[in-house]
């Protein structure tokens, strides 16, 4: 993938602890909690000690502003002067605020600049109903992205669920002082514009600056910006400085009073000039508040430096987590037989295809309005080259179009239309801005929405942030990619399972040993050998989790959304019954659980994913209900009411041995935490370790702490060593002679499997056996130096 270069250091006020104003906010690590009406902040403040126990220094609520009524997420704001009622309101955040500073812990808030809803009933949306009454006149008209001319001067509402009929329409209320009359079809009400109550159906609905809808025109009628191809969640123009101020004047206010000391900015990519919005928002919050936003990095794509934040949420760092524990031979092999038994085409094919079907069909009213900006000779091209990208979007100040995007999308529209849209692009801000949040829909509607669910070799690998062409990470990347951040973004978010992953970490872990076996994968039976496969490592990933009528449930579910995204055989909007009849067929009888080296790979990539990921440069978070064995598939399966672990951490703390792995997962991730929280000082800087022997390559190690000073009380004070390709590394005889060269310093075993963990063994210089450190009960282990910083 050729890349337009982005060169420069991210500015050390906002990127790196170190600072002349305020300190900047560095978490130890959050803890991500699911807000709805049924988890409030009153539940969530009776699971503050327990949080604080677990050792998190932060908790990272989902969004707070009020919301659609019964909103299972909260991303549908509709009104950002109130904290949503249904969670406790204001009250109940401030004294969860208040809750959490008396345990040491502190708030970080999801916000959603991109979007808000439109709701039902619409006037829930208050700035969207003056808008529909008073038309482009209203004060609030500034707020939305409408194309007013390309709806005849109507604002396209798609909210029947019927093509309308005019008979249907009633004009309500307006008899007392005061009471405005509104317009009513069915349940839903509209406001009316002024001096139109009086007149005929027909003409009624024609004087009003709204013309209500089936839900089916906006595929190709829409003539508003929209989150992604949902047309219920209307886009917000938060460059315009008013607007700004208006929708984030609640989260500053917050931010202020110290309720909150950070902040998520869900999807930037969706604003027309992100680093505008963020150097606003970096001067509205200060230089201490830390700030991370959802941005999908590409492989080799990386932030703007010029973004006042402190990194990204963490999928890049999912990427390589995951991919440096998968198989890159098996994994080949696991594409072959795919694409062998499904007559599948290959990933950049089937990317493209993807990408052409969601632009040309769910996306048709936003290439449209691309297409009547840029003119029909230019048309064609516009296409082209969105369906080329090869990341999320562009940006406005970068240097140039990605290189190769030009070269494929010329080959298609020929050159010259494409250096037409180029030269559109470069002069033409609105223009650039409408293309770009376009591009960004297309991204994540064609890949994450469409592709990764048509293909399907690993599981694992279509992931949000992954790359099913190339799902394997060398050691080499991943040390390259650790020690990237550690000296550019060191306070930048991780994560392995979050609210929108389509399978939890711990799922992934299980379908990617299948790369280390790639035989186990049965052959696919059945008239549609796609969803056969799909279903088996679906099956597989969730294993044994639950009842087996709840386990057939949720299954059922993921699968019926994976056929529907996968748009094959039927869709979310043309249904074929029949064929989703057939789709819990495909489930194996029994749950399909992995046995011998399989399983103890499965046991390494779980364990491993969940050391790499705490121990790695940046800052951990951790889903909620995660820190134990936390088997999720896509949403709303991952969004189920969380179970915390408090009397398996209780016992642990009390000195038991953990049972099973699901308590290993929860001592390791309580030993990482507490040391992130208490010691700081072991989790700067990153320096990659190597092993030498015959089974080298099954070892993936780093050091932590200070540098690479190598005096007394300086240098590195911890190391994480995690097995990799654990089957390979069973059948070809272990770890042998095997050795990891540490650094200098007496190195001394963390226990977190129980009280005898390595409560004989002499600490290690020089060099370490692997047998030793990892040829026992876990094929993971931290040491800590003996003369280290206690800091």
């Amino acid at each position: 993938m050729s890349l337009p270069l982005r060169t420069g250091r991210p500015s050390p006020a906002f990127n790196r602890p170190e600072s002349d104003g305020p300190p900047a906010v560095t978490p130890a690590s959050t803890y991500r909690l699911q807000l709805r009406p049924e988890f409030t902040f009153g539940h969530a403040r009776a699971v503050v000690p327990y949080l604080a126990s677990l050792g998190v220094s932060h908790l990272h609520l989902s969004p707070v502003l009020e919301a659609v009524p019964g909103s299972s997420h909260g991303y549908d704001v509709t009104d950002h002067t109130r904290v949503r009622v249904e969670l406790g309101g204001e009250d109940g955040l401030r004294a969860l605020a208040a809750e959490a500073r008396e345990h040491g812990l502190a708030l970080v808030l999801d916000i959603v600049p991109n979007h808000m809803a439109l709701p039902a009933p619409l006037r829930l949306n208050r700035p969207l109903w003056e808008v529909a009454r008073q038309g482009p006149g209203s004060p609030y008209a500034r707020w939305f992205d409408i194309d007013w001319e390309a709806g005849g001067g109507q604002l396209l509402l798609p909210v029947l669920a019927e093509p309308l009929d005019p008979g249907a329409v009633e004009v309500v209320g307006g008899v007392g002082a005061g009471d405005r009359a509104v317009l009513r079809i069915g349940e839903l009400e509209f406001p009316l514009r002024e001096g139109t109550a009086g007149l005929e159906p027909a003409d009624l609905l024609a004087a009003q600056w709204y013309r209500p809808a089936c839900w089916r025109e906006a595929r190709t009628s829409l003539n508003y910006r929209r989150f992604f191809t949902i047309s219920e969640l209307i886009g917000v123009r938060v460059e315009d400085p008013e607007v700004f101020d208006a929708t984030h004047a609640k989260v500053l206010e917050l931010v202020r009073d110290g309720v909150a000391e950070g902040l998520r900015i869900d999807h930037v990519d969706g604003l027309a000039d992100p680093a505008g919005y963020l150097r606003r928002l970096r001067d509205s919050v200060g230089g201490h508040c830390w700030v991370v936003v959802e941005k999908i990095l590409a492989r080799e794509e990386r932030l703007a430096p010029a973004w006042p934040v402190a990194g990204t949420t963490g999928y890049d760092a999912l990427y390589r987590v995951d991919g440096v524990l998968t198989d890159p031979a098996g994994a080949a092999r696991l594409d072959a037989r795919f694409r062998e038994a499904t007559g599948q085409p290959r990933w950049e094919r089937t990317a493209a295809a993807g990408a052409r079907e969601v632009l040309t069909g769910d996306l048709a009213a936003e290439l449209a309005t691309l297409e009547r900006l840029s003119g029909p000779e230019l048309a064609p091209a516009v296409r082209e080259l969105l369906i080329a990208y090869p990341v999320y979007r562009p940006y406005p100040g970068d240097p140039e179009l990605a290189p190769k995007a030009l070269e494929r999308a010329a080959a298609e529209a020929g050159a010259a239309p494409v250096a037409g849209v180029r030269e559109l692009l470069l002069r033409d801000p609105t223009f650039a801005a409408r293309f770009a949040q376009t591009s960004a829909a297309l991204r994540a509607k064609s890949l994450e929405d469409r592709a990764f669910y048509r293909y399907a070799p690993l599981l694992s690998a279509t992931e949000v942030g992954g790359d099913p062409g190339a799902p394997a990470v060398t050691v080499a990347e991943f040390h390259a990619y650790c020690t990237e951040q550690a000296r550019l973004w060191p306070r930048s978010g991780t994560v392995l399972t979050t609210h929108d992953t389509k399978r939890s970490a711990d799922v992934r872990a299980r379908i990617s040993a299948l790369s280390q076996d790639p035989e186990s994968v049965p052959a696919p039976a059945g008239a549609d050998p796609q969803l056969a496969w799909v279903a088996w490592q679906t099956a597989f990933g969730l294993g044994a989790d639950g009842s087996p009528d709840e386990r057939r449930d949720r299954l059922a579910e993921a699968l019926l959304k994976a056929v529907r995204e996968a748009a094959l055989h039927t869709t979310w909007t043309e249904q074929d019954p029949a064929y989703e009849a057939t789709v819990p067929g495909y489930l194996p009888a029994a749950a399909p659980e992995p046995s011998g080296p399989l399983a103890a790979a499965a046991r390494a990539n779980l364990l491993g994913a969940a050391l790499l990921h705490l121990a790695m440069p940046g800052v951990p978070e951790v889903y909620q209900g995660a820190e134990t064995e936390y088997r999720g598939l896509v949403d709303p399966d991952n969004r189920r009411p969380a179970v915390f672990p408090r009397e398996a951490l209780a016992r642990l703390d009390a000195g038991a041995a953990p049972s099973g792995t699901a308590e290993e997962k929860l001592a390791l991730t309580a030993a990482l935490l507490r040391l992130r929280r208490s010691r700081p000082g072991l989790f700067a800087g990153y320096a990659p370790l190597t092993a030498r022997g015959p089974a080298a390559e099954h070892c993936v190690a780093f050091a932590r702490g200070a540098g690479a000073g190598s005096g007394p009380g300086s240098g590195p004070g911890l190391v994480a060593v995690a097995t990799r390709l654990a089957y390979g590394l069973a059948t070809a005889g272990g770890w042998r002679d095997t050795a990891l060269t540490l650094p200098p310093g007496r190195w001394r075993r963390q226990a977190f499997l129980g009280p005898a963990e390595g409560t004989h063994e002499a600490p290690y210089e020089g060099e370490a056996p692997l047998a030793a450190l990892l040829g026992g009960a876990s094929p993971v282990v931290i040491l800590l130096r003996e003369d280290a910083d206690p800091a």
